[in-house]
């Protein structure tokens, strides 16, 4: 497959080669177009060489496969109208040994299908003609390279300025000679720049532009470039950009389309947040694609900042915090509606900041804390946390900004859950109501801070976790990254301090029921 980095060579133009005195070829029938470029050439002496052709060819031929009785007939015509039925841009008509003029009745036929009929003189052979074909595609995609490089350095440098999402658009639209939008997740223009016709017909580009025309060419011909889009083409581009919004699995992610002469292109952004890029330009080269592939990236990049946990925003929660601020007077700043916190363990240690940043990018939230063995993501409720390849995951319940510290502690304890039980995810709360809603949570505190009060905080967690796991010796040892003969003697000592059996089930429970009501 090839590179899409990387555009295709760009076609050559029919009057370029033509102007090469060197093969001497002359145009003696069909359209004198400015306009018309070939991709390849080829050498047929097929009668019918539909079968074998692309599209696109200037097909090369002696005359060989031509009767005798051939002038008097409709084989002419046959043979040019399935050239053209296959797409071909030209015929090339070589002199000697067979013919030593075209027969005039090709001439004709080429006349009536407007198919640009060369002669090429005896002396010019036809692989002469395909090497000077290839000259040219290589001369045009060395311009059409250099000129996409130069369009990448700029845009990266038009990322760098103050307002660097418009300067990346004004950018794009100056280097593709047209039009350049960002939408919005709702659908309404963000920014834009540049012009683009307006539908009224806009002149075709000549032919070989990317191949001649100089960077100040260019640069004089964008500045000739017509109105403001009108309706059709910013109604058509608007649609379009609709198209690829991310709306479910198998959307696209770029599309094409043209609307009253003005080519269009659309292109989701990365960011997962519903902002599209919309091109319009009345012409389209080939390293256009790339040109406009190059900004989509970069707008994925500044628009990934556009929406609730902006950097400028958790900037300014993280000043106020520090100057004494509490955690619900800045939670808005970070967007509403309530948080999860997420504690993630990768299952290849260490973690480092890259792979941090990425489960902050999975997850759908730059909020990301690394510590030394653990990383904790503040993640909105509405984005439901799903098991990451890699990592092992804690998940709290929804909580304000006043529970935060409250969904640390759960998160943690759910991850330990999570270790122990080999899942990638566990989330915690998830048990139906039970003797809890028989009490007043202050009745149920109290009861579990005087049953509670002879454990030290290291061992009320080891009782803790080895209840959750049904007395299971060697996933709590997992669960709190101990021996499991340090269990075995934390788990003695708890049941020395508390004076009970733990073996006994109603006293697991009682003590269960109070350890829940201690997280409070």
């Amino acid at each position: 497959m090839p590179d899409p980095a990387v555009p295709p060579t760009p076609p050559v133009a029919l009057s370029a080669l033509l102007a090469r005195e060197d093969l001497g070829l002359r145009q003696i029938a069909g359209p004198k177009d400015t306009n018309t470029v070939i991709h390849w050439a080829h050498t047929s002496e097929m009668a019918d060489p539909y079968p074998y052709l692309l599209g696109g060819e200037l097909l090369l031929s002696a005359g060989v496969h031509i009767p005798e009785a051939a002038g008097s007939g409709t084989y002419f015509d046959d043979y040019v109208s399935r050239i053209v039925a296959a797409g071909g841009a030209a015929l090339g008509f070589g002199l000697a040994p067979v013919h030593d003029t075209v027969p005039r009745a090709l001439v004709e036929a080429c006349d009536t299908y407007e198919l640009p009929l060369l002669e090429v003189p005896p002396q010019t052979t036809f692989s002469g003609v395909a090497r000077a074909v290839w000259q040219l595609m290589a001369q045009a995609r060395h311009a059409e390279l250099r000129r996409v490089t130069e369009a990448q350095q700029s845009l990266a440098a038009a990322a760098s300025r103050p307002d660097p999402v418009r300067a990346v658009l004004r950018q794009l639209a100056q280097r593709i000679g047209g039009w350049a939008v960002l939408y919005g997740p709702e659908g309404a223009e963000s920014a834009a720049a540049g012009r683009a016709p307006d539908g009224q017909g806009p002149e075709a580009a000549p032919a070989g532009r990317a191949a001649e025309a100089t960077t100040a060419g260019r640069a004089a011909e964008i500045a000739a470039a017509g109105r403001e889009p009108g309706d059709v083409v910013r109604g058509a581009l608007a649609g379009l950009a609709a198209v690829v919004r991310p709306s479910g699995p198998g959307t696209p992610t770029s599309a094409t389309d043209t609307a009253a002469g003005t080519h269009l292109a659309a292109y989701a952004l990365g960011a997962g947040r519903g902002f599209v890029l919309g091109v319009a330009a009345p012409h389209r080269d080939t390293g256009d694609h790339t040109i406009a592939s190059v900004a989509a990236v970069l707008l994925s990049l500044l628009t990934g900042e556009h929406q609730s946990g902006s950097g400028a925003a958790r900037s300014s929660a993280l000043v106020r915090l520090l100057l004494g601020a509490e955690p619900e007077a800045v939670a808005p700043l970070l967007g509403s509606g309530g948080w999860l916190v997420v504690h993630g363990s990768p299952d290849a240690q260490p973690c480092d900041p890259v792979a941090a940043a990425a489960l902050g990018a999975a997850l759908g939230s730059p909020l990301v804390d690394l510590a030394r063995d653990v990383v904790r993501v503040l993640v909105p409720a509405d984005r439901e946390p799903a098991p990451q390849p890699g990592w092992t995951l804690g998940v709290s319940a929804p909580a304000t900004a006043r529970d935060w510290p409250a969904a640390d502690t759960q998160a943690a304890r759910a991850l330990s859950r999570a270790r122990a039980t080999r899942a990638p995810l566990h989330r915690h709360g998830t048990h139906r109501a039970a003797l809890s809603d028989l009490l007043s949570p202050g009745e149920a505190e109290a009861h579990a801070r005087a049953l509670l009060a002879p454990l030290t905080p290291p061992l009320a967690e080891t009782l803790r976790t080895w209840l959750s796991l049904h007395g299971s010796w060697d996933r709590t040892a997992v669960a709190l990254a101990v021996h499991r003969n340090t269990v075995r003697q934390r788990v003695a000592r708890c049941a020395a301090l508390l004076g009970t059996d733990l073996d006994d089930p109603d006293v697991r429970m009682e003590l269960w029921f109070a350890l829940k009501h201690s997280e409070r």
